[in-house]
């Protein structure tokens, strides 16, 4: 298979998993609605692969909680990827700066991305702008983001009408199709 870019197809997709990694579960304040999140992303991603969408697990990481190989690194342990899923270390809070998302989607001819994960009002709002930047379709999950803040509900209602203002679809997990 060759790995040159194929023609971006609007309907041709792919599910982005933001950094719903184990250190971001230990952090002093709860992840805010953690069993609906984790749940609405595994259901994201079993109906992507039916689909034959691609699914790529974003990790990111730093030099304090994150750091590659620990355990705090690794994905939260409800989250298993499958062989044919992709994966993407990062370090920045846009999955798209300074890492190969870009020439992947590309390389899949993918025009329209789903974007799930942590934390709302920064890797995730961060990579949904990114990806708007790309000239990508955006979607947005808006039940399927979360973050570990005291004010995290009203950050997410903040977020899912500041980003569909932006351009970004946001819509219930349960009404995403592939």
């Amino acid at each position: 298979m060759s790995s040159s870019p194929q023609p971006t197809i609007p309907n041709r997709t792919a599910l982005l998993v933001i950094d719903v990694q184990q250190a971001m579960f230990a952090k002093s304040a709860p992840v805010y609605q953690s069993e609906m999140l984790l749940a609405n992303i595994l259901s994201l991603a079993s109906k992507a692969r039916e689909a034959g969408a691609a699914v790529v697990w974003v990790q990111h990481s730093d030099a304090r909680d994150l750091i590659p190989g620990t355990p705090g690194w690794q994905l939260h342990p409800d989250l298993i990827p499958e062989a044919q899923d992709l994966k993407l270390m990062k370090e920045k809070g846009n999955a798209f700066e300074n890492t190969k998302l870009k020439q992947l989607l590309a390389e899949r001819g993918v025009g329209s991305v789903f974007i799930c994960g942590m934390v709302t009002h920064g890797c995730v709002k961060n990579t949904c702008l990114g990806a708007l930047a790309e000239g990508l379709q955006v979607t947005l999950a808006g039940d399927a983001h979360s973050s570990y803040s005291k004010d995290a509900a009203a950050l997410i209602e903040k977020w899912n009408a500041a980003l569909a203002e932006a351009g970004v679809r946001v819509v219930k997990s349960a009404a995403i199709s592939f």
